[in-house]
């Protein structure tokens, strides 16, 4: 049966020229509506979730000056622009969260000639919030917290801080999520001697470590992409710090691929300057940590390397003694269910050990492999978990 238009489509379609133009004209109503998935305004209450105490810093203004007027538990809102210069914070739930309701729109903070860090917040700052921020070019880190408790870095972005691009240190109960970091000299995305910390759905690339966990408790690495870094994941127990101990890291469905980078820390730097390039994820000397259904491909030297702290040292010349306030062996690791391609074909020249998908140096107790998808490993055959 002809089906019968109503009355008016039919006259509208009686020539060419007025049937493209209802075409156009349905099409535009048709993009209209699916634009609504970007809101056409952007109102305060989409960041502050209804809490009345709030500042907002306009394109030109000062965001420090906001924060030295804000009270306690202030939500400080940025509109897009570039801001130059450091900033602090010593109060307690202070939210710094950019205003940006479209991608294109950045807040960015960049380095004005001379600063070390791009955001610090001091011992009292707990409960503090930063999202939707971009930190640029500081001489040292990107963002620094030190002993802070309860803390979110989302949505951060750090380009070319030379030290680290996040750094928290000694800090508790924190998430670090949604984050990028390129062009450190030491790490990318790092958590140093801090306990239940969350770091998630992160990209790191072109560091020498792209995510570092450094003398750490109750850790997870969950979903984060780390590529074009000297080494991927290192998780790692060091000397002389005041935390002497690090256990119960799990790293979980990451990404890491292609870490072939030459190692480029300072000349004279610490153990960052130690770190082989080629690594996917290094295991040093920290204690009852599960490696998990990760993906593992194209690291020169090996995917997954589990060894004592005093085999890195020995890279350097740094001799067996100087470890004697640790205890530096991996007791208790389960590396198990990864998928390990292409690790190991060309290690670094000199390495006294082998290129390989899955390395261990022999030390330790209770470590053992399981359901790994690999093609090499040393020694072999690896223990195998009960």
């Amino acid at each position: 049966m002809k089906k019968v238009l109503p009355f008016n489509f039919q006259k509208l379609l009686t020539s060419k020229f007025t049937a493209f133009a209802v075409i156009v004209l349905i099409t535009a109503a048709l993009f209209t509506s699916c634009k609504k998935v970007y809101s056409p305004s952007c109102k305060d209450d989409d960041f502050t979730k209804g809490k009345n105490n709030t500042i907002t810093v306009h394109q030109g203004g000062s965001i420090q000056a906001a924060i030295d007027a804000a009270a306690p538990g202030t939500v400080i809102l940025i509109e897009p622009g570039t801001y130059n210069g450091e900033i602090e914070i010593n109060k307690a739930n202070i939210q710094l969260i950019g205003k940006t309701c479209f991608a294109f729109e950045k807040v960015i903070i960049q380095n004005a000639g001379d600063e070390d860090c791009g955001i610090m917040v001091h011992k009292g700052g707990d409960g503090f919030v930063l999202k939707n921020v971009t930190v640029r070019d500081f001489s040292e880190n990107g963002v620094y917290l030190e002993y802070v408790d309860n803390f979110l870095l989302s949505n951060i972005t750090a380009v070319n801080c030379k030290e680290y691009g996040l750094y928290p240190v000694h800090c508790t109960h924190g998430v670090i999520e949604y984050c990028s970091a390129t062009g450190s000299a030491d790490t990318g995305i790092y958590v140093g001697q801090s306990e239940n910390v969350a770091m998630q759905y992160n990209t790191a690339y072109g560091n020498v470590n792209g995510i570092e966990i450094e003398n750490c408790s109750n850790i997870i690495a969950f979903k984060n992409h780390s590529y074009d870094n000297v080494s991927g994941i290192l998780i790692v127990l060091l000397p002389g710090l005041i935390v002497k101990s690090s256990s119960n890291v799990e790293i979980k469905d990451n990404n890491i691929e292609n870490n072939n980078h030459l190692n480029f820390a300072e000349p004279g730097a610490g153990f960052e300057g130690l770190v082989p390039s080629g690594a996917g994820i290094l295991l040093v000397g920290v204690d009852n940590v599960t490696i998990e259904k990760n993906k593992i491909s194209n690291n020169n030297f090996t995917g997954i390397a589990t060894v004592s702290t005093v085999i890195l040292g020995a890279l350097g010349g740094i001799p067996p003694e100087a470890f004697a306030d640790i205890e530096p062996t991996v007791d208790g690791a389960k590396i198990i269910n990864n998928t390990l391609v292409n690790n190991g074909s060309a290690p670094p020249v000199g390495l006294p050990l082998p290129g390989v998908d899955l390395l261990w140096d022999g030390n330790g107790t209770n470590n053992c492999w399981k359901n790994n998808i690999h093609s090499s490993e040393y020694p072999y055959p690896l223990p195998a978990c009960n």
